[in-house]
């Protein structure tokens, strides 16, 4: 199992292609602070939860300063599609080597109705302007997550 990160870590680097097959890079977002959700799947009832109240949230966390990033194993394809279907506005990158989602400690040993599997686990990491973890949230819940970041960042 992947270790968890905690406050203070530097944030690990990624490159991965988004939704158009671009490359997003967390690097390219120094100076700001970046929500990093990692999500199990597009297109899944609790994902498209989160992934639209991310979206109804963006301008209210952009104007905060903070740039939202989803992660999820899906491949640019899925991606699309989802991005299409719900109307989502926020940046969603595939990691289908499951490389990132492991790197931040949101791939592993999780409890999925009384069984332990290995899957991603719902996690959200706050990453500061300096690339270093403010906050990391593991098995979050799809509902009511954004609102509780933005509670707890004081926004």
């Amino acid at each position: 199992m992947s270790e968890r990160l905690q406050p203070g870590d530097t944030a690990p680097a990624f490159t991965l292609p988004d939704a158009d097959g671009k490359q997003v890079s967390l690097a390219d977002r120094k100076g700001r602070k970046v929500i990093v959700y990692f999500y199990p799947a597009a297109l899944t009832p609790g994902c498209t939860k989160q992934a639209c109240d991310f979206t109804d949230n963006l301008a209210f966390l952009a104007g905060h300063g903070y740039d939202v990033i989803g992660v999820s194993p899906d491949k640019p394809e899925k991606l699309a599609k989802f991005r299409e279907q719900e109307d989502l506005k926020v940046t969603l990158v595939g990691d289908p080597e499951k490389k990132v989602l492991t790197a931040y400690g949101a791939f592993g040993e999780k409890k999925l109705y009384g069984k332990t599997v290995t899957g991603v686990i719902r996690s959200t990491v706050i990453v500061d302007e300096d690339g270093k973890v403010e906050r990391a949230l593991y098995n979050v819940k799809a509902t009511g997550h954004v609102a509780k970041i933005i509670k707890d960042l004081g926004l």
